[in-house]
């Protein structure tokens, strides 16, 4: 089974969060909004499924990386969250919530052997994501 397809999102905490969104849209061109900004790109193996990944600073009261105590947290895409986390439970890896379910896709957290906060990430429709993007 394959597992991780790619990075799906690197968040980070900062002092300012809304001021590091500015600093990186005025000297480094992207288009921050509150949510940071999203790469959109082409599936290497089928060029008419669109993916995307996101980058977005986070204030350091943030709670969406407890329990780890790190400032950042990766996401990564993968393929069948369902089984994977089964597998991820058998061999005793800490799952930190349960998988929830949007019309983006299913996601779950989990911690590695340092207590750093991992999102899992497998997308919703793409046909779906592309036709949004359009």
């Amino acid at each position: 089974m394959k597992k991780v397809t790619g990075i799906g999102g690197v968040f980070f905490k900062c002092d300012d969060a809304k001021g590091m969104n500015e600093w990186y849209a005025k000297n480094l061109g992207l288009e921050t909004s509150a949510y940071g900004t999203t790469f959109e790109w082409r599936h290497a193996d089928d060029q008419s499924k669109m993916g995307s990944t996101t980058w977005c600073a986070f204030p350091n009261d943030a709670k969406n990386f407890d329990p780890s105590t790190k400032p950042y947290m990766i996401n990564y895409r993968v393929e069948n969250l369902t089984a994977l986390v089964e597998e991820l439970k058998k061999e005793n890896v800490t799952i930190v919530d349960q998988i929830a379910e949007y019309d983006y896709g299913k996601f779950v957290h989990i911690l590695d052997p340092e207590g750093n906060i991992i999102e899992l990430w497998e997308p919703g429709d793409e046909s779906a994501e592309e036709q949004s993007a359009e």
